[in-house]
């Protein structure tokens, strides 16, 4: 697992993971088919690069405001098979690969932050783990309002 020496680094390893998350999603949108998921995808890109754009500023101003704000887990990802990514994605199927998406990085900032021994880091770890299970949390809603509602 990835060893980071001060919160500058840890800054720009999630910048790069923000980065990459808008990459894959601009990706997914300009090889779909269906309109809908192409939608979807350039819209999880644009919150991606909000996100991005909030940590840059984090590093650049170096005031960080943490919260201790409980999010709650739906679970809905649990029961779901994994998709991959295909040119003919449904909105279902785009918004299962977001939530899984959205986990994996929970569950990797939430590891790193275990292994931090620097309280500040830990604490930012932690704070991008939190940001993980909104994302993660907005798209398990969106497929129970429109997924599991349309069955």
């Amino acid at each position: 697992m990835k060893e980071f020496h001060n919160i500058n680094e840890i800054l720009d390893f999630a910048i790069g993971e923000e980065q990459e998350a808008v990459d894959f999603y601009l990706f997914l949108a300009a090889r779909s088919k269906n309109q809908e998921a192409k939608k979807i995808f350039n819209e999880f890109a644009g919150e991606e690069m909000r996100h991005k754009a909030n940590l840059t500023k984090l590093k650049e101003d170096g005031t960080l405001q943490l919260s201790d704000e409980k999010v709650r887990d739906l679970k809905i990802t649990e029961y779901l098979v994994d998709v991959r990514p295909s040119p003919d994605m449904d909105y279902q199927e785009a918004l299962i690969l977001a939530m899984k998406k959205e986990k994996a990085a929970f569950k990797m900032y939430t590891a790193l932050a275990e292994r931090a021994s620097d309280p500040a880091a830990r604490q930012l770890l932690q704070a991008l783990a939190l940001e993980e299970s909104r994302h993660k949390l907005r798209f398990e809603l969106e497929y129970d309002e429109v997924v599991l509602k349309e069955n």
